[in-house]
Protein backbone atom coordinates (compact mmCIF):
# COMPACT_ATOMS: atom_id res chain seq x y z
CA UNK A 1 0.00 0.00 0.00
CA UNK A 2 3.17 2.32 1.11
CA UNK A 3 4.82 2.22 -2.66
CA UNK A 4 1.21 2.16 -4.57
CA UNK A 5 0.53 5.65 -2.56
CA UNK A 6 3.87 6.88 -2.72
CA UNK A 7 3.90 5.93 -6.84
CA UNK A 8 0.37 7.33 -7.77
CA UNK A 9 0.84 10.72 -5.45
CA UNK A 10 4.36 11.00 -7.59
CA UNK A 11 3.14 9.79 -10.90
CA UNK A 12 -0.19 10.94 -10.74
CA UNK A 13 -0.04 14.02 -8.53
CA UNK A 14 -2.68 12.67 -6.45
CA UNK A 15 -3.38 13.97 -2.54
CA UNK A 16 -1.86 11.49 -0.70
CA UNK A 17 -5.11 10.57 0.76
CA UNK A 18 -6.38 9.94 -2.79
CA UNK A 19 -3.65 8.13 -3.96
CA UNK A 20 -4.28 5.98 -0.93
CA UNK A 21 -8.05 5.55 -1.50
CA UNK A 22 -7.05 4.48 -5.13
CA UNK A 23 -4.81 2.30 -3.73
CA UNK A 24 -7.33 0.33 -1.84
CA UNK A 25 -9.73 0.35 -4.19
CA UNK A 26 -7.25 -1.95 -6.09
CA UNK A 27 -6.04 -3.97 -3.38
CA UNK A 28 -9.63 -4.90 -2.28
CA UNK A 29 -10.54 -5.95 -6.37
CA UNK A 30 -13.66 -2.98 -6.62
CA UNK A 31 -11.40 -0.75 -8.87
CA UNK A 32 -10.29 2.46 -8.70
CA UNK A 33 -12.93 5.66 -8.91
CA UNK A 34 -11.31 6.82 -11.93
CA UNK A 35 -8.43 5.43 -14.63
CA UNK A 36 -5.13 7.36 -14.12
CA UNK A 37 -4.44 9.82 -16.61
CA UNK A 38 -0.89 9.36 -17.94
CA UNK A 39 0.19 6.07 -19.63
CA UNK A 40 3.03 5.97 -16.82
CA UNK A 41 0.32 5.89 -14.12
CA UNK A 42 -2.12 3.63 -15.73
CA UNK A 43 1.15 0.93 -16.09
CA UNK A 44 1.87 1.37 -12.35
CA UNK A 45 -1.70 1.01 -11.54
CA UNK A 46 -1.53 -2.39 -13.60
CA UNK A 47 1.76 -3.70 -12.06
CA UNK A 48 -0.03 -2.51 -8.22
CA UNK A 49 -3.40 -4.27 -8.82
CA UNK A 50 -1.75 -8.00 -10.08
CA UNK A 51 0.56 -7.55 -6.76
CA UNK A 52 -2.04 -6.22 -4.40
CA UNK A 53 -4.98 -8.67 -5.36
CA UNK A 54 -2.20 -11.28 -5.22
CA UNK A 55 -0.65 -10.23 -1.88
CA UNK A 56 -4.91 -9.99 -0.32
CA UNK A 57 -5.31 -13.72 -1.63
CA UNK A 58 -1.93 -14.97 -0.49
CA UNK A 59 -2.15 -13.77 3.05
CA UNK A 60 -6.33 -14.86 3.39
CA UNK A 61 -5.03 -17.97 2.35
CA UNK A 62 -2.09 -18.06 5.05
CA UNK A 63 -4.38 -16.96 7.69
CA UNK A 64 -7.42 -18.88 6.66
CA UNK A 65 -5.99 -21.78 5.22
CA UNK A 66 -5.01 -24.25 8.70
CA UNK A 67 -8.75 -23.41 9.72
CA UNK A 68 -10.08 -24.57 6.23
CA UNK A 69 -7.19 -27.99 5.87
CA UNK A 70 -8.44 -28.58 9.31
CA UNK A 71 -12.06 -28.28 8.31
CA UNK A 72 -11.38 -30.22 4.88
CA UNK A 73 -9.61 -32.96 7.08
CA UNK A 74 -12.82 -33.19 9.56
CA UNK A 75 -14.98 -34.01 6.77
CA UNK A 76 -12.78 -36.50 4.47
CA UNK A 77 -13.15 -38.58 8.39
CA UNK A 78 -16.15 -38.08 8.26
CA UNK A 79 -17.00 -39.29 4.84
CA UNK A 80 -14.76 -42.21 5.32
CA UNK A 81 -16.61 -43.30 8.85
CA UNK A 82 -19.82 -43.30 6.50
CA UNK A 83 -18.45 -45.29 4.02
CA UNK A 84 -17.24 -47.55 6.31
CA UNK A 85 -20.85 -47.69 8.29
CA UNK A 86 -22.43 -48.48 4.97
CA UNK A 87 -20.00 -50.84 3.78
CA UNK A 88 -20.74 -52.65 7.20
CA UNK A 89 -24.67 -52.37 6.90
CA UNK A 90 -24.48 -53.87 2.93
CA UNK A 91 -22.61 -56.70 5.00
CA UNK A 92 -25.13 -57.61 7.14
CA UNK A 93 -27.73 -57.76 4.45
Amino acid sequence: MTVGTVGMHVLEKMSCLDAFYFMSMIATAQGPPAAPATPAGKLFASFMAFISVGTVVASLGFLFGPFFGRLWKVGVERLEEETHLSEQRDEKR
